[in-house]
């Protein structure tokens, strides 16, 4: 078979490399069909007789010029490491070049490159690409960045989504732009448990898994991204007023495939939970500095009223609120009040009546249920309430039970579990009432909202008003 021209261009068109060719001052004669589907040319056109520096295809032209030289005086290069732009996202490649002959004599040199960018990424631990540049043109602040800054320096690496300081930026650029939207934050529950019982490499799964689903519920009218550690950052310019935040954190937190849903490891699984806080530009500040403080201070609030939760700013609630007069009201100062306010009374239910509103802050709950040896339960501001809860004592192997969901009371307690479900309760914390080995009842926590996390300060003080009513 003789090589003809013809032959020639079909043999180089189903190359899945990319192949060209260059003349002795390095601008394109020909380029391959793969080569065009790479950069996303519709014909070779667009660069014909212009060199690399031309096309803007290198942050740094100089190493690939020198390359080129020195091709061009007679030696070929091999498998040769290096990055080019391509539509704005900087990407590794190998190359190999070497030169063309013509009657001996040097004309120009023949090259071709694949992109080993996933390649590394993965030996780099790059757990998933979840924003592409076309997800981020669509708005203002990242299509006009887009041409001199690689889409690697825009993500966190870990999970794909934007890293810390791209993230901010966007912020600032829509305040800039008066383009209202809603900023929040949301800081996972208990994730060192996760990475010191499973080790970080479920940690780093966790983080990649509730990115991609924070990405994939924001898609079409905001962007996800990773302030650091455990933390996480929403920038929603959809959802705005107070009906259409609470719709958007009810589905995150109840539908969305982010939080509350659990993550399997190779040694074992969770359940992932987080809090959230957040406040909108520029309904409740136009600073990006006061913004940030409002979510943050939301976000604290949600973990002090127990976690798995959000809250959303509102002035008339929030305005006055100091996050360091709640910090400072800490766990001796509640307990000594609330001995104070226990050994005031003789009579059981008037102990409970004068303890509920420091249990009330503490714990935000709106009722404190007790059990006596009856096996009823009962509520201390609800007289009208009555429930069996005659086989608890099956699921209180200690004198403290802590669980965010009602599994462990269905398998050994029924009976309170059909009490807990009819009356609408999803997570409790019950404590043991003794006097040495006599177990004289319980105080039960119940809240309607699944997967609380019971906190340890909150499981102390209702250990504490079991052990003050015991004595």
């Amino acid at each position: 078979m003789e090589m003809t021209p013809d032959l020639f261009n079909d043999i180089i068109n189903t190359a899945q490399d990319c192949v060209f060719w260059k003349d002795k001052d390095r601008r394109f004669v020909g380029v391959n069909q793969a080569f065009l589907d790479y950069y996303g040319f519709d014909s070779m056109d667009v660069l014909l007789g212009k060199n690399d520096e031309e096309m803007l295809w290198h942050s740094d032209p100089e190493p690939f010029k020198q390359d080129e030289l020195s091709v061009l005086a007679g030696k070929s290069t091999y498998k040769v490491q290096g990055k080019c732009i391509i539509r704005g996202e900087e990407r590794d490649i190998i190359a190999s070049k070497r030169p063309l002959y013509k009657d001996n004599e040097i004309v120009g040199l023949v090259g071709s490159f694949v992109d080993i960018t996933e390649v590394i990424r993965r030996k780099n631990k790059v757990s998933q690409v979840v924003y592409t540049l076309d997800n981020l043109r669509k708005y203002n602040f990242f299509d006009r960045i887009i041409g001199e800054i690689s889409l690697d320096e825009m993500v966190d690496h870990l999970t794909g989504i934007l890293n810390r300081s791209y993230s901010i930026q966007f912020v600032r650029s829509l305040i800039e732009e008066k383009i209202p939207f809603t900023f929040t934050i949301i800081d996972l529950d208990n994730f060192k448990y996760i990475n010191d019982t499973y080790g970080h490499s479920a940690g780093d799964k966790v983080l990649a898994t509730v990115a991609k689903g924070l990405a994939e519920f924001t898609d079409g009218f905001g962007l996800a991204g990773r302030f650091g550690g455990d933390e996480f950052l929403l920038i929603d310019l959809k959802n705005t007023t107070m009906p259409q935040k609470s719709n958007f954190f009810e589905n995150l937190f109840g539908k969305s495939n982010a939080l509350r849903k659990e993550v399997y490891f190779e040694n074992g699984g969770a359940i992932i939970t987080g809090t959230a806080g957040c406040a909108s530009f520029p309904s409740d500040s136009d600073d990006y500095s006061d913004l940030f403080s409002l979510i943050d201070k939301m976000l604290y609030l949600g973990k002090d009223g127990g976690r798995n939760c959000y809250t959303i700013y509102e002035e008339s609630k929030h305005k006055d609120i100091e996050i360091r007069k709640i910090a400072n009201n800490g766990i001796f100062t509640n307990m000594y009040k609330l001995k104070s306010d226990v050994q005031k009374e003789s009579v059981f239910e008037n102990k409970l009546l004068k303890a509920l509103p420091t249990l009330k802050e503490i714990l935000r709950i709106q009722d404190l249920y007790y059990v006596l040896p009856d096996g009823k339960m009962r509520a201390v501001l609800n007289k009208e309430f009555a429930a069996d809860a005659s086989d608890l004592s099956q699921v209180m192997q200690n004198d403290l039970f802590s669980e965010s969901n009602l599994e462990l009371i269905k398998k050994h307690s029924p009976n309170f579990y059909q009490s807990l479900i009819k009356n609408g309760f999803e997570s409790v914390l019950i404590s043991r009432i003794r006097n040495d080995k006599e177990i004289k009842g319980y105080l039960v926590c119940a809240v309607n909202r699944s997967l609380r996390i019971w906190q340890e300060n909150e499981c102390a003080i209702l250990f504490y008003l079991s052990e003050l009513l015991a004595s």
